[in-house]
């Protein structure tokens, strides 16, 4: 019989081509857990917070980041089975950085046949004009780019808005505006815009970071990292991150803990007068007594 030019004996190994397979359907498996943990959460949170109504048009906020696009495929896996009816599309604003690569949202969008809107704003050269040397362009450009979607927003007849924050970017938020801010606020996982025109929505609030890493490495997302902000060295969120991480690391469920204690607020025992009425709780604990000695008496 005559020989192959090649032969390969460890890849003719049955035992080989038996662990190979075995690695195949591990990695399946734990994909497939992966998706179903996200899935969870996401429909956890759309739940809870009755994120989604039916007949909504979800604009979902595409940056070309691991988050937008593991938002982007949840909401659309739960879209097929949720008992209500609510269309996505999806908008990118490209802000005219140098050298963002225009075609790489398009060519992913079209070959997984979701609508979308490329939205061109210059607001990269607003940003770099009007940010001193040295400072963080983050506040800025926040603005202009929450402004520009918002705006849009009503344009296409949206009725939510989706971004892509997650658990440890409202951790992050909750202690840079302690530190920085004197204030005890995050991102809520659903917010009325100040005008009042738009609902916001972030379905990704239950999920962790690493599990999106994670995810969206499976998926082969097609990533495109902010050269505007990404790379600053004195960015304070960068820091809260890093010890955010430290913490976990060091005292797994830390991170769970804490974010339970922002869903789970007390304002009788903080300090804001406008939340709670310290001024009156003489006349409450008078009208406790008093009921307390008449069930007494009778």
């Amino acid at each position: 019989m005559q020989q192959p030019d090649h032969f390969d004996p460890v890849v003719a190994d049955p035992a080989f081509v038996s662990a190979s397979a075995d690695h195949d359907a591990k990695q399946k498996r734990e994909f497939n857990k992966l998706q179903k943990r996200l899935r969870r959460e996401v429909g956890n949170a759309i739940l809870d917070y009755n994120m989604i109504d039916e007949g909504d048009r979800v604009m979902v906020c595409l940056s070309g980041g691991k988050d937008s696009y593991t938002m982007l495929e949840i909401l659309r896996n739960l879209q097929r089975n949720a008992p209500v009816n609510f269309s996505l599309v999806a908008v990118n604003l490209d802000q005219k950085q140098p050298g963002f690569p225009e075609h790489v949202l398009p060519r992913y969008l079209d070959a997984q046949g979701v609508e979308y809107h490329i939205l061109e704003r210059d607001t990269y050269s607003v940003v770099k004009e009007k940010t001193p040397e040295g400072k963080t362009t983050c506040a800025l450009c926040s603005r202009l780019r929450r402004g520009s979607l918002y705006g849009f927003a009503e344009e296409i007849g949206a009725t939510k808005i989706a971004l892509g924050h997650h658990r440890e970017d409202i951790l992050e938020t909750l202690f840079l505006n302690m530190f920085f801010g004197g204030s005890l606020k995050a991102m809520p996982p659903k917010l009325l815009s100040d005008d009042g025109k738009n609902i916001v929505i972030r379905p990704l609030a239950y999920c962790k970071e690493a599990d999106i890493a994670e995810f969206s490495r499976l998926m082969a997302f097609p990533i495109i990292p902010c050269n505007l902000c990404g790379s600053q060295p004195n960015m304070q969120r960068q820091n809260v991150k890093a010890m955010l991480a430290e913490w976990d690391r060091k005292y797994p469920g830390r991170l769970e803990s804490m974010f339970k204690a922002v869903t789970n607020v007390s304002p009788s025992q903080l300090a804001d007068r406008a939340l709670f009425d310290f001024q009156r709780l003489e006349e409450r604990q008078a009208e406790l007594m008093a009921g307390r000695i008449q069930a007494f008496n009778v």
